[in-house]
């Protein structure tokens, strides 16, 4: 089989099982709310299932568990967002759109890992840039969903840990694609996830609102995953910790300035 028949066979199949898991997101808001946790979970098993369909062809060894879990928590995010959302069709067809438009982006994205595992090929730059894009995105859903729970603060930071591992250790992976999971690797994981847990637990205590709170996480994530990504590819120059120390500080005090304090 030709590269470029291979090529638009997966483009196919990535089309498909976007399409697909964007119907199944659909038929998960007809699941009762008191229910919503397992009908989520029945997707984000359909999501694996179906991703390891699509990826199955490069796939091999560590990968099964740093690549196939992004999608899946990835339709598991959008599909609790979902929830929350007013009864809008309109509002539900345009996250609906773009579920599927991520989807495919995310196909392609752990596609281009797969292959980069074993030869090198010019699309792995691009392939970063927006796989770190949607594991913030990601992120930020997994993090309104749990703070628009309003559970008390010992229950945040462990299910932001939760939801951020999987998330974390495959976007540091990715940045040198190797067979094996390093050990430096997971202690830059367990690093930004403690990070996570305590700034999680912190803000609990703060009078701020839930998209304040899962964005201010969100840049907690960007600016460790930020500057352990350079760090792992030997680019982490000073005047990179700076900006990255410069946004977290910003948004420090932006969040500070947007609050209402009692």
């Amino acid at each position: 089989m030709s590269l470029r028949l291979r090529a638009m066979t997966k483009r196919r199949k990535f089309i498909l099982s976007s399409f697909i898991l964007a119907v199944c997101l659909l038929v998960t808001q007809y699941i009762p709310v008191d229910f919503r946790f397992i009908g989520v979970a029945i997707l984000f098993g359909i999501s694996y299932a179906v991703s390891a369909w699509a990826l199955s062809e490069d796939l091999k060894g560590i990968e099964w568990g740093t690549i196939i879990p992004v999608p899946a928590l990835y339709s598991a995010s959008v599909a609790l967002f979902y929830y929350l959302l007013p009864q809008n069709t309109l509002a539900r067809l345009l996250v609906l759109t773009i579920f599927g438009v991520g989807m495919y982006a995310v196909y392609l994205t752990s596609n281009i890992y797969s292959v980069a595992a074993t030869r090198t090929i010019q699309l792995v730059r691009a392939a970063h840039a927006v796989g770190f894009v949607m594991t913030l995105l990601t992120l930020v859903l997994f993090f309104y969903t749990i703070y628009s729970l309003h559970l008390d603060w010992w229950a945040n930071g462990p299910l932001v840990g939760l939801v951020s591992l999987p998330l974390v250790l495959s976007a540091l992976w990715s940045v040198k694609l190797e067979e094996r999971v390093s050990v430096k690797i997971i202690r830059y994981t367990v690093l930004i996830i403690l990070g996570l847990v305590e700034v999680a637990t912190a803000i609990s205590f703060l009078p701020l609102t839930v998209w304040v709170s899962s964005l201010f996480m969100a840049t907690v994530a960007y600016v460790g995953l930020g500057i352990l990504q350079h760090d792992l590819s030997e680019r982490l120059f000073e005047r990179t910790l700076q900006e990255y120390i410069g946004i977290g500080i910003f948004v420090l005090l932006a969040t500070m300035l947007v609050t209402r304090w009692k």
